[in-house]
């Protein structure tokens, strides 16, 4: 045995008396009080890596308080030592410790059969970033997965993150998945704990980077075992749902911002643009004031959403392409002069009910169409001009790191 320190104190690698001195691949799998079924599992891994016929480490990224970490060890596993603190956290610190050109994730429970390895070798070896696993694509133990989980949950939130990221994932919350490190360094895995799964699924796909599924077995919990689900109560279930949810919507500007907010604004515009000098009538539909509201109100909200599509793009920088065209295009001097002219332009627009307003003894006595266009325009000028403050400082800090 040897006991190897990081650069983190809080992280102790301790290395098994037999260590493979040049794995191709890494099996990385978090455990936290496993001793029921580490010494199983570390045996699953080494028949796995046998009948794949490949070269590989286990890597044990340990938290627990029972002897967990001195089972795997003993049965030829590396063991990382690490504070509790969540298991996307744990797949962060080990990162740097893994030595293997592909890297497999999972469970470490038994209910991820990692004796049949060589799916996702053979998919990797064949030129893939990313290799998700699919129990639906393969054989699910009767008892495995609760009924809602199966009909429901995992179909649910499946086909959401399909349809948010033009993916084609058949079970996005398989625990089974394997990658190049490269690929899991380029993901820049942010979240702390269970969200990390579809953090990792949606940044592959948003990525472009080459995807594919390999078939799993997915067996129930070992009798006497308790998933941690299971210890941490009935919501535990419900919140990773929720935090997984939390994580898709963060990652998809384009979905809910900068797509609806460009066609809003464009249908908004053009529909107050047309009302601007009077009622306009068009086959059987007559565009009145009311229109022009709701064209002023359809451009506004557009406008934000498609400014905060944006930033949001630009800061997850998914593109770079996209995110090299913004800086170009949107510059400092061409947000403020743009956002100053909209705002004299549509001051003086609305200059002209304000001097029929004096005029007329404080009151309006018509609609003065025109001066709504100003307004809008005087909205939008201030929206270019605070929308330009915030993207130049963004591509400030940015550039400061």
């Amino acid at each position: 045995m040897t006991i190897s320190e990081s650069i983190d104190p809080n992280l102790i690698l301790v290395l098994p008396d037999t260590d493979e001195v040049d794995p191709e691949i890494s099996i990385v799998v978090p455990a936290l009080n496993e001793s029921f079924t580490i010494g199983e599992f570390v045996a699953w891994c080494h028949e796995g890596l046998r009948k794949a016929d490949i070269k590989g480490e286990i890597l044990i990224v340990d938290s627990s308080t029972d002897n967990t970490g001195a089972i795997a060890l003993a049965a030829g596993a590396r063991v990382l030592k690490v504070p509790k603190r969540g298991l996307g956290r744990a797949y962060i610190d080990a990162l740097p410790f893994i030595r293997g050109k592909y890297a497999l994730l999972g469970d470490c429970d038994l209910t991820y059969d990692f004796r049949e390895l060589e799916p996702f070798v053979k998919e990797l070896r064949n030129g893939a970033d990313f290799v998700m696993g699919s129990r639906f694509r393969g054989y699910i133990e009767p008892g495995a997965m609760p009924a809602l989980h199966r009909y429901f949950g995992t179909p649910l939130t499946t086909f959401l993150l399909n349809l948010i990221y033009k993916s084609s994932y058949s079970d996005i919350h398989c625990g089974m998945r394997a990658l190049t490190t490269d690929a899991f360094r380029r993901l820049n895995i942010q979240s702390q704990s269970w969200e990390y799964a579809s953090e990792m699924v949606l940044k592959a796909a948003r990525m472009k980077m080459k995807i594919a599924e390999a078939p799993i077995r997915f067996y129930k919990d070992r009798e006497g075992r308790l998933s941690h689900h299971k210890r941490s109560g009935w919501f535990s279930p419900w919140h990773a749902g929720w935090i997984n949810l939390k994580a898709m919507f963060l990652n998809a500007p384009e979905f809910f911002l900068f797509r609806p907010g460009g066609i809003l604004f464009c249908l908004g515009f053009l529909l107050t643009l047309i009302t601007a000098f009077g009622p306009r009538t068009i086959g059987p539909v007559t565009l009145s004031l009311h229109w022009m509201l709701l064209g002023l109100t359809l451009a506004t909200v557009g406008s934000g959403a498609l400014q905060l599509g944006i930033l949001a793009r630009v800061r997850h920088n998914f593109d770079p392409r996209f995110t090299s065209h913004a800086r170009r295009v949107l510059t400092y001097d061409r947000g403020t002069l743009g956002g100053l002219a909209m705002f004299l332009v549509g001051t003086g627009f609305a200059a002209i009910a304000l001097i029929a307003y004096l005029r007329g003894g404080l009151a309006l006595r018509d609609v003065h169409y025109t001066s709504v266009f100003g307004l809008l325009l005087i909205i939008l000028g201030f929206q270019l001009f605070t929308f330009t403050l915030v993207f130049e400082l963004m591509l400030y800090d940015r550039n400061r790191q």
